[in-house]
């Protein structure tokens, strides 16, 4: 269990997908529906890094909040995606972009807190929801729930099977309740979004694992 709570602790240095996109995660409005944006381009079959550079792009053009991303052009989304490298899929994104805000306008008030507060943090039918979102599929609303596991506490511990294939490899506990049991409650979050980029091979484990015996 030491050596257990040494890697996991070693995870935690880890910036979450949502740091990297500029994203301060809070629950607020503008911070939810920007991970909503981050995780409807991580949805599609391109690099975790493309999508990424492309919702910070999308961001510093100021379309941060539902409202700024339908007042946008298709044209304008477009070019946002392309500035971030994201062209394989940028003119299908920036039409779901905009119609994924219009929904979050018309069903939510532009606010996901009252998503959430629909669900009482059910964690399934919170996916069913997500769902509804244009481009988010199953893995996409497991992206969403993961990293907004950090400022919903009614959602922890999730761990989707990125997480528990990452945590796996690094030889930590493969069930969601064990596993927090390795960090403080508000921590987990952080833990389960490092975990996927070790079972995407973004991090080694076996670097990790040296790194943490040779501490």
């Amino acid at each position: 269990m030491g050596d257990q709570r040494a890697v996991a602790r070693a995870l935690l240095t880890r910036r979450t997908y949502a740091e990297e996109a500029g994203i301060s995660l809070a629950d607020r409005p503008a911070p939810l529906y920007q991970l909503l944006v981050l995780v409807t381009l991580l949805s599609t079959r391109i690099r975790a890094q493309v999508a990424v550079a492309a919702a910070r792009e999308l961001f510093t053009a100021g379309y941060r909040t539902p409202a700024a991303m339908e007042a946008a052009s298709w044209q304008q989304r477009v070019d946002a995606l392309g500035r971030g490298h994201y062209r394989r899929y940028d003119e299908r994104t920036a039409t779901m972009l905009g119609t994924g805000a219009r929904l979050c306008l018309d069903r939510w008030h532009g606010d996901l807190r009252r998503l959430h507060r629909e669900t009482d943090g059910d964690q399934k039918r919170l996916r069913e929801l997500l769902v509804e979102f244009p481009g988010i599929g199953p893995t996409g609303a497991d992206i969403f729930l993961r990293e907004v596991q950090t400022v919903w506490p009614q959602v922890r511990p999730y761990a989707d099977r990125r997480t528990v294939a990452g945590a796996r490899r690094l030889g930590l506990p493969a069930t969601p309740d064990r596993l927090a049991g390795l960090v403080e409650e508000d921590e987990f979050g952080r833990l389960a979004s490092a975990l996927v980029r070790v079972a995407l091979g973004e991090d080694s484990a076996e670097q990790i694992n040296r790194a943490v015996h040779a501490g």
